[in-house]
């Protein structure tokens, strides 16, 4: 265990010069200049507007990434002079691979992953929470509850909230994690199609996925809601808030626009759009569910406490990181 948790923390070692990076190339965008100052005509004493800054999400196939996408894709972002440069990844961790790189600005991401990044003596602040929903799922008949899962095969990614999740659920179960055995595959599309062909007995999926698996028969037992445990954030790097501080808050207010946009229209208006973007498919377009999104709120303090007392039982975490040392409040200009 310990063997793997310093490969990994030396993994997340290498975000540090790739953060530096994003804010070396990114630190000027919220004071550029626009070339259309002619535009206004005899307006000629008037500045030029400046040019929208570019904030590249990194972002998983799930519902958390509906209100980005949707405030991309109305144009949202462009009303608040921001434009969303969104990518979307299979798993976590190609998402993090990405980060290293510098190749994405902000992610959707857990309270699990923050802990590492802080581990590993990167600075990433969370900058809200998001709306996220993991499900864990069974095709087992003998399983009618979680207890059911005792000396069970669950898939799952290590290291993530997905495990800290089951970890949760078993804990009100009566049950640890040493009572499962785990089969981890980081990959959501796979981690169904695993369980749909029955070479596990229960799986930790998101939607779209959740619902793809019940429409294949599938059960679920138990949820983060159900739970109450919400491991969902959006964080950004220290360097990166320091960089964009203004392009962040006109992100977040277009979300805003986004949740605000899907209160006042009808489901059929953007499922189309959540269907090519999140990757649900066509057939079950009837079956859908949008949640009721809120306007974007920082993240709740026990949750942060919680998720990273057990980072802290599982070894992920041995710094003394309190919640206000990864919390930013950019988003609302402090």
């Amino acid at each position: 265990m310990k063997r793997k948790n310093w490969k990994h923390l030396t993994m997340l070692f290498t975000l540090t010069a790739a953060v530096g990076m994003v804010a070396a190339g990114c630190g000027n965008n919220n004071t550029a200049s626009g070339s259309n100052a002619g535009n206004s005509g005899g307006a000629a004493q008037t500045a030029a507007p400046a040019e929208a800054a570019v904030v590249t999400l990194g972002l998983l196939p799930s519902i958390d990434a509906i209100p980005f996408i949707i405030a991309h894709e109305q144009g949202f972002d462009k009303e608040h002079n921001v434009n969303l440069d969104i990518q979307t990844f299979k798993s976590a961790k190609d998402r993090d691979v990405a980060f290293q790189a510098g190749k994405v600005d902000g992610i959707s991401a857990d309270l699990v992953a923050i802990s590492i990044y802080n581990e590993a003596g990167l600075d990433v602040k969370i900058t809200s929470t998001t709306t996220g929903e993991f499900d864990l799922l069974t095709g087992n008949d003998d399983i009618k509850d979680v207890k059911d899962l005792k000396g069970k095969t669950v898939i799952l990614s290590k290291n993530t909230s997905t495990q800290y999740t089951v970890a949760m659920m078993l804990k009100q179960a009566g049950l640890t994690e040493a009572d499962i055995t785990v089969s981890e595959v980081p990959q959501i599309p796979t981690r169904l199609e695993l369980l749909k062909n029955q070479k596990a007995d229960a799986a930790v999926l998101p939607e779209p996925f959740v619902t793809m698996g019940e429409s294949s028969g599938l059960r679920v037992l138990s949820s983060t809601h159900s739970a109450g445990v919400n491991p969902f954030v959006f964080a950004f790097p220290q360097s990166v808030i320091d960089a964009k501080p203004q392009a962040i808050r006109d992100m977040y207010a277009a979300y805003d626009d986004a949740v605000a946009y899907m209160k006042s229209h009808d489901q059929s208006e953007y499922i189309d759009l959540i269907i090519k973007e999140v990757g649900y498919p066509e057939t079950l377009k009837d079956q859908i569910t949008v949640p009721a999104y809120e306007p974007a709120v920082q993240v709740d303090v026990k949750e942060v406490e919680a998720a990273f007392a057990w980072a802290r039982e599982t070894g992920l975490l041995t710094k003394d990181i309190a919640p206000e040392d990864v919390i930013s409040d950019v988003q609302f200009g402090k």
